[in-house]
Order: structure tokens, then C-alpha cells, then sequence
């Protein structure tokens, strides 16, 4: 859909205010336009999720299961169309998309198998002739908020565990990921009941606020910025409703003394720079022993000079460009931060490859001796701008990696078992590998962080039925 739409209620509505997109990658092509909906559009959707709550409960979780399976199908039969989408749209290399995508398949096919699975459990009673138990039961109308880095997969880990649950949802994607969205949706969408799904496009400002103000929305569950993060959890706090905020990292790799230095640097590459950097659980710091810290810095210069950069949907570019002109601009200005602060600038910096001016391509940057308390260690960037930060000992290096507002996720390259037992312990995240980079998480295993990157709720695998369901306590007697 190169001129999107909102869906409401079963059918595609036209929003008549729109704006166009273009390719990051080419700021020239224009790939279409999305349409921004206001208050009387997020109104209809919200009461058309409202409307088709009840039946959609009543289905029963096998019914909705087996819509979640065809589902999957469909997209799975159009996973490189969706790859090519994305790519286009917000500048992921092609191969990193198609992966995406085939993710958001496998959510589709987890959910759709929990409407098989047991959602509640019995409990003895004192008295001999009672029966305890309790069930699991939806939410209502749930808004979806989801950020533009991963179009396709977060949309889905959102609606996904929602639906299956026997919510119905209104979701709201960035304006950078509309057209991905939208896309989805035309797949997707004439599978269930009018009403269970519907979609919204525009600004946060605008349909952002409207949808979490509304009074018929019974929770929110949002991927994104800090400060709207803030703003939800006020704004669902203030209502008594449920709310999941999962924002920012600033997220660290510990490499210490007898680490294996080829496989920690292929990690945090990896952890770094794919996607551009635009990852909440990017990797941003690296803390290295002194005693490897030389060796490790030259692996890794050498590792990032070598990154190809280009066109996102050639299948040898490894780093395409940011998403927009104000994500370059904020991560050109943190990179002039970092030197003005006195870290030394090793790799990167300037783009040299003046055939990529048309995008908005930051080349892959690397700094060393970053201090602990400095700008660039202690914000999140969000693009591919990695600081060496070196310190004396393991304890230091924990230290220095909890030293941040933020507890995403964390990683140590260690090949003792001693040390890797001390940073699970004591590293203050979320999410935590020994000897893996910090980028990712399995579909089947809870996600989310702590301190200021999440709302401490957790979203995929069973760890998702804790937020969109409450629990009813039953107790029957003869």
C-alpha cells in the first residue's frame, strides 16, 4: 500500500490530511503517503474494538488460535515482499528484514499455540467440598503503540499474545513504520472479526494522545522514547488501567581478562551496528580489562573499518542508513559531543563515501578511553557509535556498567565460570548472556528491562499473559 490507510471496523477508511515518505536510503524517492488521523478517527477505531470485544471473548482460545495459525500463513507466504517494505521504508539492510519478518511469522505460530495451552490453575480449598480454581480473562480494548526499528516483528509480539488472550486492539505505529504497517495489516487483518484489529496511523501528539486518553481503552502497551514512556504511564496511572513501557538502553559488554577476543568482537559488531545502531538492546559500551584492553581495540578497529555501508537492499551492505534526517542529525551531534569530551575518536566520525550523501547514512563510529560519567556513556544514541571504556577489574567493570539510569540488557565474555556466575548476580538488567552479544532476545522468552528502560512488565512468551489478562478467582460449593 503505497498511499496508507487507516482500518477501522473491518474496512479501510481514507484520512484525507497525509503526508509523504520517503526512502532514508535515498532521500529523493518518495514511496508514498500515510494518512494522519485525529481524534475522530482513533474514536471510531477504539469503539469499533469496544463493539467487537464480547464475541471475540466468547470464541473461545482454540477458535482464536486457529486465526492466529492462518494468519502466520499468510505472512509467511509473503515474507520477502514484507522484507523489501521495511528495507525501503526505514532503512534496514534487506537481509536483517527478512529475518524480522519471519519472526513476527513464528509469534504468530507461539500465540496462536497457547490458545492449546492451560491459562489457570486449581487450588485446594478448606473445605473438602468446594472447588477452587481460577481463570484468565481479557483486558477489553487494548491500545498498541509500536516503534518504527522493528516494523514488522513488534507490531506482531504486541497484537499477537493480545488476540490470542481475547483482546481486541487498536494499534498505533510510528509514522517512520506506517507503510510496513499498513501492509500488514492488508495481509492480516480480513482474517479475524471486523473490529478485532484495527489501525491507526499518525503522530504520537496527535492520535498517540487520543488513543491513550480514551476511556474505552483498557491498557497500553508501547515500545518507544523515555519521555513518552513517562507521559503513558501517567496517563494510564492516572486512569487505573494497565500499561507496559518498555524505552531505553544503554546497554553494556564486559570483556575481561581471558575472554575470547575474536568472539567478543564479533559480538559487539554485531550487537552494535546492525540495524544501524537502531536497537534498544544495541550494544553502546564496552567495558575491557586493561590487561586485553589494546588487543580488543585493535580487533575491533580493524572489525569496523571493514563494515560494508550502502544501499540497504543489497544483500552485501551490512550497515544502511538511519531512519530519518532528525535521527542523523542527533547522532552526528553525539558524536561531536564525544570527542568535544575528550574521548579519542579512532573509527568513523565523518562519512567518507560521498556516494551516500542522498541518505541518511552515519558511518560506523568507535571511540576509546570514554570516561564513565561522559555524555556518550551515559545516553542512549541509538545509532552505530560503540565507546571502549577500560578499568582494572571485573568488580570495576560492574560497576561501571550499572553505573546508568538505564538496565535493558548486559553481556560478559568471560571463559570463567566464577566470573560469569558474579555478573549475573550483580549487573542490573533485564536481560543477561555470558558469552553472546546484547542485541535480541528468543520469541519464547520473557522481554523487558529494569530502572528506567521498562515498566518492569514483561512482554513475549507466557510472560505476556501476565499483562493482557487479569485473574479471576473462582470458589463453588454445592
Amino acid at each position: 500500500m503505497t498511499d496508507a490507510q487507516d482500518y477501522i471496523g473491518g474496512n479501510w477508511v481514507e484520512v484525507t490530511s497525509r503526508r509523504q515518505v520517503r526512502n532514508p536510503a535515498r532521500q529523493q524517492e518518495v514511496l508514498g503517503t500515510i494518512g494522519l488521523s485525529g481524534e475522530s478517527e482513533v474514536n471510531a477505531a477504539v469503539e469499533a474494538a469496544a463493539e467487537a470485544f464480547r464475541g471475540w471473548k466468547k470464541l473461545g482460545m482454540v477458535a482464536r488460535g486457529n486465526l492466529l495459525f492462518q494468519a502466520a500463513a499468510v505472512l509467511d507466504a509473503h515474507v520477502d515482499e514484507l522484507a523489501e517494505v521495511a528495507t525501503r521504508e526505514m532503512g534496514k539492510p534487506w537481509g536483517e528484514s527478512r529475518g524480522e519478518a519471519l519472526r513476527a511469522v513464528a509469534i504468530l505460530r507461539y500465540y496462536a499455540g497457547e490458545g492449546y495451552r492451560p491459562v489457570g490453575d486449581v487450588i485446594p480449598a478448606a473445605s473438602a467440598q468446594a472447588l477452587q480454581y481460577t481463570v484468565r480473562e481479557p483486558l477489553g480494548a487494548v491500545a498498541v503503540i509500536t516503534p518504527w526499528n522493528f516494523p514488522l516483528a513488534i507490531p506482531v509480539w504486541k497484537m499477537a499474545p493480545a488476540l490470542i488472550y481475547g483482546n481486541t486492539v487498536v494499534v498505533k505505529p510510528a509514522e517512520w513504520s506506517s507503510l510496513t504497517a499498513a501492509r500488514i495489516f492488508e495481509l492480516i487483518a480480513p482474517i479475524f472479526p471486523p473490529g478485532v484489529v484495527n489501525l491507526v496511523l499518525g503522530l504520537g501528539t496527535d492520535a498517540g494522545e487520543a488513543l491513550i486518553q480514551h476511556p474505552q481503552i483498557q491498557a497500553i502497551s508501547f515500545t518507544g522514547s523515555t519521555t513518552v514512556g513517562a507521559r503513558i504511564a501517567e496517563t494510564a496511572t492516572r486512569r487505573n488501567i494497565k500499561y507496559q513501557t518498555e524505552m531505553g538502553g544503554k546497554n553494556p559488554v564486559i570483556v575481561a581478562a581471558d575472554a575470547n577476543l575474536d568472539l567478543a568482537v564479533e559480538a559487539v559488531v554485531s550487537g552494535a551496528m546492525r540495524s544501524a545502531g537502531q536497537k534498544c538492546t544495541a550494544t553502546s559500551r564496552v567495558i575491557v580489562l586493561e590487561a586485553v584492553h589494546q588487543a580488543f581495540r585493535d580487533k575491533l578497529a580493524a572489525r569496523v573499518r571493514a563494515l560494508k555501508q550502502g544501499d540497504p537492499l543489497d544483500p552485501d551492505t551490512f550497515l544502511g542508513p538511519v531512519v530519518s534526517a532528525s535521527q542523523h542529525q542527533k547522532i552526528m551531534d553525539y558524536i561531536a559531543v564525544g570527542a568535544r569530551e575528550g574521548a579519542e575518536l579512532i573509527v568513523g566520525g565523518d562519512l567518507a563515501d560521498t556516494a551516500l550523501k542522498d541518505g541518511f547514512y552515519i558511518p560506523p563510529t568507535l571511540f576509546d578511553r570514554v570516561s564513565e560519567t561522559a555524555t556518550i556513556a551515559q545516553e542512549e544514541i541509538f545509532g552505530p557509535v560503540v565507546g571502549i571504556t577500560p578499568v582494572a577489574t571485573i568488580d570495576a567493570a560492574i560497576a561501571a556498567a550499572n553505573r546508568v539510569r538505564y538496565g535493558l540488557s548486559a553481556s560478559v565474555f568471560t571463559q570463567n565460570l566464577q566470573t560469569a556466575l558474579t555478573f549475573v548476580e550483580e549487573i542490573e538488567a533485564g536481560m543477561v548472556r555470558v558469552n553472546d552479544e546484547t542485541a535480541g532476545v528468543e520469541l519464547q522468552a520473557p522481554f523487558g528491562g529494569v530502572k528506567a528502560s521498562s515498566s518492569h512488565s514483561r512482554e513475549q512468551g507466557r510472560a505476556a499473559m501476565e499483562f493482557y489478562t487479569h485473574v479471576k478467582t473462582v470458589a463453588i460449593k454445592p
